[in-house]
């Protein structure tokens, strides 16, 4: 298993509840074209098979099915039944441990690039964990100071100044600190994992229209306008700040490699409307490649074998590519 691993991407489920046992179970139905590993309870994968009526076996710790085979990472589901649809919170330990031992393993060179399945916030934070996204989550077991999300289409990329937090914060988090080092952690990246030699990055504004020279809002003017000129002195190709209500049109896009939004709803309903179900959430600014499908739990699919694998199969696709470059 080692030196399988070595090379393996590592699949965490997420929530027991949800649509990420059956997807994973759904993944190994389709053609395996690498090493994979998969983190869960074996049991509980094998009875979403069976409800599913996917053929899966377990083979010491290898998982077998139509598409081929995953190395099992084990991780002990018995504090409480689950089912499909209703969480609980007394499971949610084993969601925790799945991601500590993940990232663990990724810090320690066992595994090539970490994609996950999603997770059932509520019910972690329920439980009296401290769990905001995977993404911060990921960030504070790694030493990661400036995590940044990026969810990528065939056609689009968009990165976000703040995460997951609520709108009302959002003005107070942006200060020019943060938004230097978002930026700078997303023309790194680009350059480096996406082989883009000078990266064009399309930079939101906060307010309406930009904050129409301070009349409504004077954020454009106090922190993103001095930021984007003092990165431009450090060769950053920064456009902006862009008027968000028109920052996704085609003729805003041309010639953009990324659109930074500065908060999540901002930015991520454009990407999502565009191409949902195909889409890639990237955490940029890890010391490894993780990504993770475009959707939540879904605890109303989840057992109805309706669930789509699309963003699960793109999501391993493409930490393949990014975890192939390094």
């Amino acid at each position: 298993m080692q030196s399988r691993a070595a090379t393996a991407i590592l699949l965490t489920t997420g929530e027991p509840a949800g649509v990420g046992p059956e997807l994973a179970v759904q993944l190994l139905q389709q053609p395996v074209t690498g090493p994979l590993c998969i983190a869960a309870d074996p049991d509980l994968l094998l009875e979403r098979a069976a409800l599913l009526q996917l053929p899966l076996a377990l083979s010491g710790d290898t998982l077998v099915a139509p598409g081929g085979q995953a190395t099992l990472l084990a991780v002990d589901l018995s504090a409480a039944p689950s089912q499909p649809g209703r969480p609980e919170t007394a499971n949610a330990p084993y969601v925790v441990q799945m991601l500590q031992q993940a990232v663990d393993g990724c810090l320690g060179g066992d595994f090539a690039a970490l994609v996950t399945g999603p997770v059932q916030k509520s019910t972690l934070i329920e439980a009296g964990n401290d769990f905001v996204g995977h993404t911060e989550f990921l960030a504070e077991r790694s030493g990661v100071k400036t995590p940044v999300m990026m969810l990528v289409s065939d056609s689009l990329r968009v990165a976000l100044v703040t995460i997951h937090m609520p709108l009302v914060e959002v003005a107070g988090a942006l200060t020019r600190e943060h938004m230097q080092a978002v930026l700078r952690v997303v023309d790194t990246e680009l350059r480096t994992r996406f082989s883009i030699p000078t990266p064009v990055i399309g930079v939101c504004g906060l307010n309406p229209h930009a904050g129409e020279a301070g009349h409504l809002g004077r954020e454009e003017i106090e922190v993103i306008i001095p930021v984007l000129e003092a990165l431009r002195t450090q060769g950053l190709d920064l456009r902006g700040p862009l008027p968000a209500d028109t920052a996704f049109t085609s003729d805003s896009l041309s010639g953009l490699d990324v659109v930074v939004a500065m908060y999540h709803d901002q930015g991520l309903p454009v990407i999502k409307h565009a191409g949902f179900g195909a889409v890639v959430n990237i955490t940029l600014g890890l010391p490894f490649v993780r990504t993770s499908v475009d959707h939540g739990t879904a605890l109303d699919l989840a057992g109805t074998g309706r669930a789509d694998v699309g963003s699960l199969a793109a999501a391993v696709r493409l930490a393949r590519q990014l975890s192939d470059g390094f």
